[in-house]
């Protein structure tokens, strides 16, 4: 009996996107379906020419869509906006064209904005997108709560995000590591994180702490002038893979103070590496973080993520334990290896759901 065929749909492969990082690794993962990706444009444009450009290689691919093979199963991943828009073409095809189960996996940090638009037709068209699916992956409970109040909800399914736990090898320091490794744009909560350093550099009863900044994005600069001023503070600029493992593996403290999240893989990677985390209560992020683990402040509070810092750094053994818990927690629960399984099943279930379907729930 050969295996099931699942043509996985979802932006070009790219380096720092987190769907494409995603889709690559559910494809190397899913060794008992046969799998095919298929990309739908680019993830986002940084300028009008790119914008445009994109507009029209997202054309012309769906376009070319109807050539491909018809798949047993076809994985939409999708984020809001104009990802969403996008991949409702495939979405609708897959179900109404080819009549085969579509899932459709929900990422995105606005996701829950987004499902409350000012327009009843919007409201209409996400409601009639999302009933034409076979399932809907969310990230967690809190994305669980916030689809069913648009689809069945027993046609949701959980699939936390995952990461490869075994490729980190945590260091464990004596000296505390502050370790920021993400877009250097406000929504990330960088303004607040540079404050933070600064403030917490300048107490005097501060120990000594290092702190390492990744990444790349407008509010560079910001972290340039800060690793110029402080010879504790190092900006690395974009690192690739490797580069991003071994810095994380030889951290202490992970912070992402940010605005909006889904379920942050960065978050997941960090715990994976042994890490604790600072970070906030938006989007599923208090599920995976507690007093166990690390801590939360309020979004875009620097003062509240000053003193969550100084409380860590103050506190070693503490740091180390949470750390350890992140990393045992990672394995178990959020490596690769569950997150395939947990897919595989999926799709053997699909098949079934696709020919009796729950009624459909309208949008208010």
């Amino acid at each position: 009996m050969s295996s099931q065929e699942i043509l996985i749909v979802g932006p070009e492969q790219s380096r720092t996107g987190g769907v494409s990082r995603y889709i690559a690794e559910q494809q190397r993962h899913l060794d008992t379906v046969t799998t095919t990706v298929y990309e739908t444009g680019p993830a986002s444009a940084a300028t009008t020419r790119a914008l445009l450009v994109g507009a029209l290689l997202s054309i012309w691919r769906m376009v070319q869509f109807p050539l491909e093979r018809r798949p047993d199963v076809i994985h939409v991943h999708s984020s809001f906006h104009h990802s969403f828009y996008r991949n409702s073409f495939y979405v609708l095809f897959g179900r109404y064209v080819w009549g085969c189960p579509v899932v459709l996996h929900v990422h995105g940090s606005s996701f829950d904005t987004f499902l409350q638009p000012d327009s009843r037709v919007v409201s209409w068209f996400q409601s009639a997108v999302l009933n034409a699916t076979t399932r809907v992956v969310v990230l967690s409970s809190y994305w669980q709560s916030v689809l069913a109040a648009v689809v069945p909800e027993d046609r949701i399914v959980v699939v936390p995000n995952a990461v490869p736990a075994g490729g980190y090898d945590p260091e464990y320091p004596e000296i505390p590591h502050v370790v920021f490794l993400s877009n250097l744009i406000e929504r990330k909560g960088i303004t607040e994180f540079v404050a933070a350093v600064e403030a917490a550099s300048d107490d005097p009863d501060v120990a000594p702490f290092r702190v390492s900044i990744a990444g790349s994005g407008p509010l560079a600069d910001r972290v340039e002038r800060l690793a110029a001023e402080h010879d504790h503070v190092t900006y690395l600029g974009y690192v690739d893979e490797a580069e991003k493992r071994a810095l994380l593996s030889s951290g202490t403290i992970y912070a992402l103070p940010t605005r909006a999240e889904g379920l942050p893989i960065a978050i997941l990677e960090a715990m994976a590496a042994g890490m604790a985390i600072v970070s906030t209560p938006v989007g599923s992020i208090p599920e995976v973080v507690g007093e166990d683990n690390g801590l939360l402040v309020q979004p875009g509070d620097a003062d509240a993520l000053t003193e969550a810092l100084v409380e860590l750094l103050a506190d070693p053994d503490r740091v180390d334990q949470m750390g350890r818990t992140n990393r045992a927690v990672a394995i178990a629960d959020y490596s690769w290896e569950a997150a395939a399984d947990r897919l595989t099943e999926l799709y053997a279930t699909v098949d079934d759901a696709t020919t009796a379907r729950a009624t459909p729930v309208t949008a208010s």
